[in-house]
């Protein structure tokens, strides 16, 4: 099948493009020509690359002619995030396609009533924040053209992407690399509230797994959505007594009332604003659907996904973790 992925480069196109290509599809990779995937593969040389910059190409109304262009039986779009841009690209792939997978996230989910929360949990809560609110409209307009028009969409979305080359969702609920250090060397950290709310990782390679699996499982995807998560989400006073027992630390928690947390000092607004995205929507997601029509079944936990990103981090002195070691 020659598969056209867009996005290629980024941390789940690593993984996936040499993925498809090991499999023995025909792969192009559609980017913007401006940095390398996150890790070496010989599979690259067997890639296709087509270089465009797609807000420039949306803007003239060319990018999903170039698509198009590429001869795609099968499109996968990992970097499109309004609905706009998504129309677009299905009004010019309408009739010229056999299958287009696009990546959502977990977001789309509002705070869950119950846990863990499946795909077809009602969506009677609006979604928290910008980025949720523009997958939810892309989720529903792809799911809405695929059940009622026969565009073969199929959407499946991650929760917190994690592993080496990219700085991971920390124990805190936000991505400072410093509260790695600071739990490597036995040093104080402070958790809002009492640190049950949850954050749900996933290995980059596991969400490349996912979408090989859904674009080889044609029947059971059109039309659906997919959980792509480890197997369970990790609470912050559980996952940061983790991150210390890899150095060989117990875990020096504090916990305060958000407000009070937010004010202190080694936080900055950045820092305070993703963890109250992350603690307002705690994700939980059951990825029990992704496993039984896709046969999905994660490599990585939670913590196995986190502790090699981690380590990398300590590899290239991103964390520098005192005299603790891993």
């Amino acid at each position: 099948m020659r598969v056209t992925v867009i996005g290629a480069t980024g941390h789940i196109g690593t993984y996936l493009v040499p993925r498809l290509v090991r499999a023995g599809h025909d792969v192009v990779a559609v980017s913007r020509g401006e940095r390398d995937p996150y890790q070496d593969d010989p599979a690259w040389k067997a890639v296709e690359s087509v270089h465009v910059d797609r807000e420039a190409a949306e803007a003239d109304g060319t990018f999903g002619e170039t698509v198009r262009d590429t001869d795609p039986d099968a499109v996968i779009d990992l970097i499109c995030f309004d609905r706009e841009s998504a129309e677009s690209l299905v009004d010019a792939l309408r009739g010229e396609v056999q299958h287009f997978l696009h990546c959502g996230t977990i977001w789309v989910h509002g705070p869950s009533t119950a846990v863990p929360t499946t795909e077809d949990e009602p969506r009677t809560r609006r979604p928290l924040g910008e980025y949720g609110r523009g997958k939810a409209e892309i989720e529903s307009f792809l799911l809405e053209a695929a059940r009622q028009d026969g565009f073969p969409a199929t959407v499946l979305p991650p929760g917190h992407i994690s592993g080496p080359g990219w700085t991971p969702v920390n124990p805190a609920g936000n991505v400072d690399s410093e509260v790695f250090e600071r739990l490597a060397r036995g040093e104080e950290v402070a958790l809002p509230n009492f640190g049950l709310e949850t954050v749900h990782h996933v290995h980059a390679d596991d969400v490349a797994q996912a979408f090989q699996r859904a674009l080889e499982s044609w029947s059971a995807a059109v039309g659906e959505s997919f959980h792509v998560v480890s197997p369970r989400a990790l609470t912050l006073r559980g996952f940061a007594e983790a991150v210390a027992e890899w150095f060989g630390q117990e875990a020096d928690l504090t916990y305060l009332p958000f407000e009070e947390w937010a004010e202190r000092p080694e936080y900055d607004d950045d820092a305070v604003e993703t963890t109250e995205d992350h603690i307002r929507h705690s994700p939980n997601v059951s990825i029990e659907k992704t496993r039984s029509r896709l046969g999905y079944e994660p490599r990585y936990s939670s913590l196995e996904a986190v502790r090699e990103a981690v380590d990398a981090l300590v590899e290239d002195g991103a964390v520098d973790p005192g005299d603790s070691g891993p």
